[in-house]
């Protein structure tokens, strides 16, 4: 009884209290603003200065028999050693401790010769772990066929593959790994981007209203110098005094602040329950009600016994119980031009679920009543 006594005091005094400290109310949020000011460097990219993939196969070795057992690796093993003037019968060559592994890289923009970048390694046999492994030098190509970069160095593998004969446990994937800073570039990749006195700015949201916005940001501070293309790229000339110094010129524009706008969207994900909502989605007037179909059966064998003395068996019946039971719901209206947070008010009052609430867009946008993309991820 004084254990009751003492939770119903804890509980009263935390509704005294109000929500909890960093609970979210809100009523305290912000939507007055959809889109914050950003930098034009944060929504555009240089065209011309574009990263490149590269890609190549290697071996790993050392590891604690965990290598590859394939034909394959026994090949590459064979190979390596004709290389340093000792020939063998793959045949003779039994080793678990070596994998082949697949490399793939980014070269980034204006990375020069000398400089270093990560390599992800990853198997390509039947090697469990790349653990303890260090990859031999491979080299990295292009899809131009040329070599860029020579790859070298210990594996980093986020996990750990482990078991015996009747258990094994893993975790992560340590089939996977990174060699940082691994790789040496040998060759630089030319990048024109403001070749003729001019250069482009291409969008990673390709919209017709914030290119118009970062050309016209761009021309108050230097002049009429810009113009949009099309959505997604904006054509800009270097003025007079930044022709000889793009550079400079790159290092202010970047800088100028924008608000961008997108279209509005909403995207949903069925398998993970995820909602997201963009600040432009409307909703004309709809009314939503939602309510959850639950049946139960459950199975309840019952174990039957003879009387004593009888010819009868022992024997097992089934019982089956049937429950049906339907939560009530109510039906909520909701006025045209409906906002985000309007939507989230009504959601939170009919208790939905993240997974009801992609059902209730679903049938929304069936409805011709939402106003932007619903993209089902």
């Amino acid at each position: 009884m004084k254990k009751l006594k003492i939770l119903f005091i804890v509980l009263f005094a935390l509704l005294l209290a109000g929500p909890a400290r960093g609970a979210v109310d809100l009523q305290d949020m912000d939507f007055g603003r959809v889109h914050p000011r950003v930098r034009i460097k944060d929504v555009v990219d240089v065209e011309g200065a574009r990263s490149n993939q590269l890609s190549g196969i290697g071996i790993v070795t050392g590891l604690v028999g965990t290598g590859d057992k394939s034909p394959m690796a026994m090949q590459m093993m064979k190979n390596m050693l004709q290389q340093y003037g000792i020939n063998v019968d793959e045949r003779s060559i039994r080793s678990k401790n070596v994998a082949v592994v697949s490399l793939t890289a980014d070269l980034p923009p204006y990375v020069k010769p000398g400089q270093t970048i990560d390599v992800t390694a990853s198997t390509m046999g039947d090697a469990k772990s790349l653990q303890g492994g260090t990859l031999l030098q491979a080299p990295l190509m292009a899809a131009d066929g040329k070599v860029y970069a020579v790859a070298q160095g210990p594996v980093l593998v986020g996990g750990y593959a482990a078991g015996g004969a009747a258990a094994t446990t893993t975790k992560n994937i340590p089939t996977a790994g990174r060699v940082p800073r691994g790789a040496i570039v040998e060759r630089e990749v030319p990048t024109g981007y403001a070749d003729g006195g001019q250069m482009a700015l291409l969008l990673h949201t390709p919209d017709f209203t914030t290119a118009q916005r970062i050309s016209d940001t761009i021309n108050s501070t230097f002049g009429a110098v810009s113009r949009p293309a099309d959505a997604g790229r904006v054509v800009v000339d270097l003025p007079g005094q930044y022709v000889g110094a793009p550079t400079a010129f790159l290092a202010k524009m970047e800088k100028l602040e924008i608000e961008p706008d997108v279209t509005a969207r909403v995207a949903v994900n069925e398998r993970t329950g995820t909602v997201v909502m963009g600040g432009d989605v409307k909703i004309s007037s709809v009314a939503v009600a939602h309510g959850n179909l639950t049946v139960s059966v459950a199975e309840d064998p019952n174990v039957v016994q003879p009387n004593p003395i009888s010819p009868g068996q022992t024997a097992v019946e089934n019982r089956t119980d049937i429950t049906v039971a339907e939560d009530g719901t109510s039906m909520i209206a909701m006025p045209a031009t409906t906002t985000v947070r309007d939507l989230v008010r009504v959601i939170n009052a009919i208790g939905a679920t993240p997974r009801d609430v992609i059902a209730i867009l679903q049938a929304i946008n069936e409805a011709g009543a939402l106003h932007g993309q619903l993209i089902n991820m």
